[in-house]
């Protein structure tokens, strides 16, 4: 029971989710060339058009859902950026834990924190999750369940490549073909 009660992604045969993070991923720490600087508040983020190219295109094969502590607002400050339309988003910050979500170890609660309301908002669904931070304790609990499920992790310098888009969509093939 690796991921205690929840519902076991791949149990509805449906179009898979693309859970998508923004800091480390969409913005990254230290992009190269092709990014442009945005301000929002008090806060500077680095964008790529073309990471707008590749979700619209991804988005042939996935749903995509924003799974970033930006929740709501990357609707209105990301989105518009990469010319993505509004996307639904997994409320992460006000997630209240519930009986039956996968066992977190104490010391690794923070980085954790999305695990939970990621498996709780898929409802069954195959998934893939792009993000920075994704520890080795989800890794191991995601690994029986690798059919249906795919973790991207990619360094926070760099954020997205074309490597991890590529890998995307190969997984929803695999995943399209097998049902």
């Amino acid at each position: 029971m690796r991921l205690g009660n929840t519902p076991r992604p791949g149990t509805r045969k449906t179009r898979p989710l693309l859970y998508l993070d923004v800091d480390g991923v969409l913005n990254p720490e230290a992009p190269l060339a092709g990014f442009t600087e945005h301000t929002v508040g008090r806060l500077t983020i680095r964008i790529n058009p073309d990471h707008g190219t590749w979700l619209r295109d991804l988005s042939v094969h996935y749903d995509l859902v924003w799974a970033t502590t930006w929740e709501e607002h990357a609707n209105q400050h990301i989105g518009p950026l990469l010319d993505l339309p509004p996307l639904p988003h997994v409320a992460i910050s006000n997630y209240v834990a519930q009986a039956g979500d996968p066992r977190t170890p104490l010391l690794q609660l923070p980085r954790m924190r999305k695990w939970a309301p990621i498996l709780r908002h898929a409802e069954g669904r195959p998934f893939a999750w792009v993000d920075d931070v994704i520890p080795l304790t989800i890794r191991r609990q995601a690994l029986p369940h690798r059919r249906a499920l795919r973790l991207i992790s990619v360094r926070p310098e760099d954020g997205l490549t074309r490597r991890h888009v590529d890998m995307l969509h190969r997984w929803a093939v695999r995943l399209k073909r097998r049902a």
